[in-house]
């Protein structure tokens, strides 16, 4: 098949789209990526990318086209809005060209927020009558309201309608976790669209090398957070946990990653004379994961306490998995039945600070036979649920369902297995 994935985030940028090009390149398909210059999180275009620099690329047989954007800066809201409807424009814009020069099978948009990447998808649905299958991520206007503080009734209006718009005009709706569902219902009678689509974990991290060179760990008992630190991880919850836990100078706190809530985290360690107690690290590459989560002893997972929230599954639920980690997690609803579920780690109600130290502390003095036990569980879940050939099987099958059109079953049959 020939297929179009449209998404704001892509290499060397650390997000789905890239397992999914690759992957689906690699069975045979011909992928083409239609995204943005690279800017996340730090909302600086990366080394060797730019205006007139790596445009177009092929990396892995995949091609990419890399349109124009406002960069999102340091994340303010009129710069995020700038950021978000910048790329749908310029997107758009490459799009209409690309109309002329290639048919497409299927395009499907990769959608952590924003929700406005869909429209150069929705521009070939209407030009090409190419079926578009969008992979939800984030539920809008839901996540703006809570992790964007937006609280203007017409503002929420118009991305609802606009949210609308984009459901009716997609062939199937991907959903991350089961939860959205009713959030999507009640927009509309779109139940035969959608198709349960979750998350998987990395294949960098869940063979990785764990030779790759990282900073050196102090010794104790070490709890990981890996990952986005922004407004929906609850660091201030986590900053406090690791407040209440101040004396107790054998756990250590290790912080992975970057993000908006970055800045807080090194004021609130400096503030409370925290330097022992939290290691932040920085970001790295998925490469390196193997190696940061080797010398973890329990991984960290959090949410701020909201009804969007208790809807979603953090990829990182996965990723923490793959790696045979126990995972401590403080966050409601689905994320938290799913550890349940799997008996691979304890969970406390989201924002609960001093129970998740507690929680902590309870797992520093647990037997290692047990932390390993519920490594064993984690993994074990993983395989069942969470690999990337499972999903892009289970994405093949969807693929195929696509109107009366013998070709395109004939030609993802003849991929499938390659």
């Amino acid at each position: 098949m020939k297929i179009l994935i449209v998404t704001q985030y892509y290499f060397p940028e650390n997000f789905k789209s890239n397992d999914l090009s690759f992957e689906l390149q690699k069975r045979g398909h011909d992928v083409t990526v239609l995204t943005g210059l690279p800017n996340y999180p730090e909302g600086k275009i990366y080394e060797g990318y730019g205006i007139f620099k790596n445009r177009k690329q092929e990396i892995n047989g995949v091609k990419i086209i890399r349109s124009l954007l406002l960069l999102r800066g340091k994340g303010g809201g009129v710069r995020l809005f700038l950021n978000y409807f910048s790329f749908a424009f310029f997107a758009s814009w490459k799009a209409f060209f690309l109309n002329f020069s290639n048919k497409y099978d299927a395009v499907i948009v990769h959608e952590p927020s924003p929700i406005t990447q869909f429209y150069p998808a929705l521009l070939l649905n209407k030009l090409q009558n190419v079926p578009v299958y969008f992979w939800v991520m984030d539920l809008w206007p839901e996540s703006l309201q809570t992790a964007g503080g937006v609280k203007n009734k017409v503002v929420l209006s118009f991305f609802k309608k606009m949210v609308i718009s984009f459901y009716n005009n997609s062939e199937k709706i991907l959903i991350t976790s089961k939860g959205f569902k009713k959030s999507i219902l009640e927009k509309g009678d779109f139940e035969k669209k959608l198709e349960y689509f979750p998350n998987w974990a990395e294949d960098a991290i869940s063979e990785g090398d764990k030779s790759f060179a990282i900073p050196q760990l102090p010794d104790g008992f070490k709890v990981m957070f890996a990952g986005n630190v922004g407004e929906a991880q609850d660091m201030d919850a986590i900053m406090n946990s690791a407040l209440e836990l101040k004396d107790y100078s054998e756990i250590k706190f290790i912080i992975v990653g970057d993000g908006r809530k970055m800045p807080f985290v090194q004021e609130f360690v400096q503030k409370n004379k925290l330097e022992k107690n939290i290691i932040t690290v920085g970001r790295f590459p998925v490469e390196a994961m193997a190696s940061f989560f080797d010398k973890a002893d329990v991984m960290l997972v959090s949410l701020k306490d909201d009804t969007i929230f208790n809807l979603t599954v953090p990829a990182k639920v996965q990723a923490y998995m793959s790696a045979s980690k126990p995972i401590v997690a403080m966050l409601n609803g689905e994320g938290a039945d799913i550890i349940k579920e799997a008996q691979c780690g304890l969970t406390v109600p989201a924002a609960d600070s001093k129970q998740l130290a507690k929680t902590i502390l309870k797992m520093s003095n647990l037997p290692h036979s047990e932390l390993v036990k519920m490594g064993e569980n984690s993994r074990k879940f993983f395989q069942e649920n969470y690999q990337l050939s499972s999903c892009i099987d289970n994405l093949e099958r969807i693929l195929t369902q696509k109107r009366a059109n013998p070709y395109l079953k004939t030609e993802l049959q003849k991929h499938r297995f390659k």
